[in-house]
């Protein structure tokens, strides 16, 4: 949902709104304030990262480390790794390419991952770094761009408005 949101509310809210928001200007005269379109790439950025985020916030709290065997590999298109412990329980969901399923990594090969038993977030090498710097930047350049471009399209309200 999260994803959804960041593809398409955001990207729409941002753009269309300033552009076709009904006011008494002729439509060649409107303008949209550029800063507008920062706010629109780091929403999207902030929801792609932040479900990664989650992911690795709930293996921090709950995760388990533990020796796997890679029960089959697939990689068409991005590599995800199917998952078994060598007590025979199955990984859910499956080891993705950024997570620690390398290009070199094959059926029968051993791999240290940490893992939620619950199966709700993704399982890694324990490797993967926080991005909490990062989040904290796209939602500072959200804010700054996006009041900066909301004051420039109020002052272009009020010249139009004759105010």
């Amino acid at each position: 949902m999260g994803g959804l949101f960041a593809i398409l509310i955001l990207p729409l809210a941002s753009a269309l709104v300033p552009v076709l928001f009904l006011r008494r200007v002729p439509r060649k005269q409107r303008k949209m304030a550029w800063q507008l379109m920062v706010p629109l790439v780091a929403g999207m950025a902030l929801g792609f990262f932040g479900m990664a985020s989650g992911d690795a916030t709930a293996l921090a709290d709950r995760g388990v480390l533990a020796d796997a065997v890679v029960v089959s590999a697939d990689y068409s298109g991005t590599n995800h790794c199917d998952l078994r412990t060598i007590d025979g329980l199955d990984i859910s969901p499956s080891l993705s390419e950024s997570d620690g399923c390398r290009d070199t990594t094959s059926k029968g090969d051993e791999l240290r991952v940490r893992y939620d038993p619950e199966g709700v977030a993704s399982p890694d090498d324990g490797h993967t770094s926080s991005d909490g710097v990062f989040l904290a930047t796209l939602f500072g350049a959200a804010v700054v761009m996006g009041t900066w471009g909301g004051v420039r399209q109020s002052r272009w309200d009020r010249a139009y408005d004759g105010a």
